[in-house]
């Protein structure tokens, strides 16, 4: 495992994460930043594949900027970061919000999984159905 890589990795997440909305390149590398079916858990739920995560971020949002920490390798291998976002949802309203995200990577600098942790009190609610 390379902390420097996969760090460099991390951050490039968050900088396609923002970019992907527009940026069809960028969505590209920002899925092959994963495997074919990572473990993404948010909001209490746990659920298989990045993609269609994004793309249902994207259907309520239509522009955001991301902030974080460095990212820092924990004692069990994931790697932790704080991080804030200021965004636009598509009826105009803009937010601002704040969490903590959690990876896990594998040996070939993948993500294999992704906790978002909601520090913003009633972040999401929106996405609930």
């Amino acid at each position: 495992m390379n902390t420097d890589a996969n760090i460099t990795m991390l951050n490039n997440y968050f900088r396609l994460f923002d970019a992907s909305r527009t940026d069809d390149r960028a969505m590209k590398d920002l899925l092959s930043l994963f495997t074919q079916n990572p473990e993404i858990v948010s909001n209490g739920s746990s659920r298989t594949g990045f993609e269609v995560v994004i793309k249902t971020f994207y259907e309520y949002n239509k522009d955001i900027k991301h902030m974080w920490d460095a990212w820092v390798l924990q004692p069990d291998g994931s790697y932790r970061t704080n991080w804030a976002v200021c965004g636009q949802a598509v009826d105009g309203t803009v937010y601002a919000k704040a969490g903590i995200d959690i990876m896990r990577v594998n040996e070939s600098g993948q993500i294999v999984y992704l906790k978002n942790v909601q520090t913003t009190e009633d972040a999401y609610n929106e996405y609930n159905s």
